[in-house]
């Protein structure tokens, strides 16, 4: 890391956790594999096959979503003394650049059980971008970062299970 970048949203976990998620998704269609094969003829209990298949597409729809969040957003110096630009990874390892002036809307949720907190990232003409839970950075260095964008936090809006709100 150079010196002159500044970080401004780090996840605590940066890793796809394909291994566990692999094993799922193959006990899964393994499962269903061996209940299609067990229900072949005229069953009434198609259901655990439904069941199993609704599973493994929402496995898979969640893996498609996760590896788009934000894991890291850093500032970094502009090649030949250009503007500073604002480096964006995912956690599929995919690194975007843009233009800090282009950030529109900066939300940090806190978490109320943890300490942690979810980054909601608007870019101008883009669609929104959310962050893995990490340490609640500070909203001085987003608004001097980003002087157009509306920088605010919140709490989250659940409680700590057994406390009434």
């Amino acid at each position: 890391m150079a010196d002159s970048e500044v970080v401004l949203w780090e996840a605590d976990d940066k890793s796809m956790q394909m291994v566990p998620r692999l094993r799922r998704i193959g006990v899964t269609a393994g499962c269903l594999g061996f209940l299609g094969l067990a229900l072949w003829t005229d069953s009434d209990a198609v259901w655990a096959l439904y069941a199993g298949a609704f599973c493994l597409l929402g496995e898979i729809a969640y893996w498609a979503w996760d590896r788009r969040r934000l894991v890291e957003a850093r500032i970094v110096p502009g090649e030949a003394d250009g503007p500073a630009r604002l480096r964006l990874r995912r956690v599929g390892g995919q690194i975007t650049e843009h233009d800090p002036h282009h950030v529109v809307r900066v939300v940090l949720i806190h978490d109320n059980v943890h300490d942690l907190a979810r980054l909601r990232l608007s870019l101008h003409g883009r669609q929104l971008v959310f962050g893995r839970p990490g340490r609640p950075p500070g909203l001085t260095t987003w608004r001097h970062t980003c002087p157009k964008a509306k920088v605010s936090d919140r709490a989250a809006q659940w409680g700590m299970p057994g406390i009434p709100d």
